[in-house]
């Protein structure tokens, strides 16, 4: 867009004083034309440039005048290069971080430049799985399809489940604990997209329909409280030995409330989830230690559990034989 051109080139005329339609058709990627209209707009529009002929001539701000685009503090700025130092993989993100840089007071410069380097960004989570990134060319697209209005078709996996396809309308993103998500419309309403679940991110060219009177803060609040409400439906009663308790909170976080120590030294837990099942099935690896009294759906599904596993492992099974053991 001109107008940012336009900043960038008032920016890169405060930095260096004087330059060439050519140095600056080189930093800002355009050609000497377009760098030469720019810097007669910047003088028509009252910007005190001015074009100096000759050898050493060029283009510079009136009596070296300062413009604060900005106003941003050290702290400010630490805080932004803390933020987008991942973003610098991209050639586009590391050209953006170069000029912004430039831009700034020599005092400031080096807080900056350390910030973007204090941080990395892995594409694969821990079972070396690739996950949509930063710097990934889907994460891109949808960015720029949030930012235009556009239309997308988006191919998403659910856990266990093979990716499928679908028509929305990207809204906005946001993020929670570390996670990203697209808050997108579709025919069956507002839904959340986790953007580690995202295959792959297809313009259609069409405009978003937006709903009137969107607000994405609001709506994130709306969607997220939605979310936390399913994911905490079911509620399981049980007592847990006493020495399970780092355990325990380890697995659960939150959902775990411990609601008193029991005669026997045991303690009365409650533990939240999207099901008393799933919940049950969380509780499982811990054996006897943690003994589960209600709902009866959770006690159902231990049981069906423990046949399960005495069918696959009891002392009637013998262990089957491994690849290794046949090529012995």
């Amino acid at each position: 867009m001109r107008a940012d051109r336009l900043v960038a080139t008032l920016l890169f005329l405060q930095t260096r004083g004087r330059v060439t339609a050519a140095e600056l058709a080189a930093e800002l990627e355009t050609s000497e034309r377009t760098a030469r209209r720019d810097l007669e707009a910047l003088a028509a529009a009252g910007v005190p440039v001015y074009s100096q002929r000759g050898r050493g001539g060029g283009w510079s701000l009136v009596g070296g005048a300062r413009t604060d685009l900005t106003g941003l503090t050290a702290d400010e700025i630490r805080t932004l290069f803390l933020a987008v130092g991942p973003l610098s993989t991209t050639p586009a993100s590391r050209t953006a971080l170069r000029k912004l840089v430039r831009a700034m007071p020599s005092t400031l410069r080096s807080k900056a430049e350390a910030a973007a380097r204090a941080q990395v960004t892995d594409g694969l989570d821990w079972s070396r799985s690739p996950a949509m990134t930063a710097h990934s060319a889907a994460l891109d697209t949808l960015r720029h399809a949030v930012v235009d209005g556009i239309q997308i078709m988006l191919g998403y996996a659910r856990p266990g489940s093979a990716a499928d396809e679908r028509t929305v309308h990207p809204l906005g993103l946001a993020s929670k604990a570390g996670n990203d998500y697209l808050v997108a419309g579709t025919d069956r309403g507002l839904r959340v997209y986790r953007l580690s679940r995202i295959t792959h991110v297809v313009p259609t060219g069409i405009p978003v329909v937006r709903p009137d009177g969107f607000d994405l803060a609001e709506a994130w609040r709306s969607l997220a409280a939605r979310i936390e409400d399913r994911m905490l439906a079911a509620t399981v009663h049980a007592r847990a030995e006493a020495d399970t308790e780092p355990l325990l909170r380890g697995l659960l976080a939150s959902r775990l409330r411990i609601t008193r120590t029991l005669p026997d030294g045991r303690l009365a837990i409650e533990v939240d989830g999207p099901t008393a099942e799933i919940v049950a099935a969380q509780l499982a690896g811990l054996g006897r230690r943690v003994e589960v009294l209600a709902p009866p759906e959770a006690r159902r599904r231990l049981a069906t559990l423990a046949g399960e596993l005495t069918e696959l492992y009891g002392p009637a099974r013998s262990a089957p034989t491994t690849t290794a053991d046949s090529a012995a």
